[in-house]
């Protein structure tokens, strides 16, 4: 029997460049990937040992991307990204590298917490960091 887990999945556009882009980012890799006829892409992701899904939007299943969104939603998000890593600072300069955008930098934040949080090029917002012991 599977374990019980929770994976996001990240509509976006462009799901092709969006996948390269995570892998570039944050060092990805595939586990399932199936692309349609029509260029559209469905796939699974990992980061170390925590899996998401990445797919083409699809309107008709009500599946939007953040820049479908209409413009009162641009700049911001519904769902953060929360990505743990040992070397925060690494992972976010890589991630700018391959195209995203500072929110704010890595930091150590006074509630324990080295951080920081950036939007990828398909909207979406992730905080990377870890936690200060």
């Amino acid at each position: 029997m599977p374990k019980t887990s929770i994976s996001p999945m990240l509509s976006v556009r462009h799901g092709a460049k969006a996948i390269e882009f995570y892998k570039q980012a944050f060092g990805s890799r595939e586990l399932f990937r199936l692309d349609g006829e029509h260029g559209d892409v469905v796939a699974q992701l990992a980061v170390g040992e925590a899996d998401f899904w990445v797919a083409d939007e699809s309107p008709e299943n009500k599946n939007f991307s953040p820049e479908s969104l209409g413009s009162e939603f641009r700049g911001g998000c519904t769902v953060r990204m929360v990505l743990v890593v040992d070397d925060p600072d690494a992972v976010f300069a890589r991630a700018l590298k391959a195209g995203a955008t500072q929110i704010w930098p890595v930091a150590d934040q006074e509630y324990g917490w080295r951080v920081g949080r950036l939007v990828d090029p398909f909207g979406h917002h992730w905080e990377i960091g870890k936690p200060l012991q």
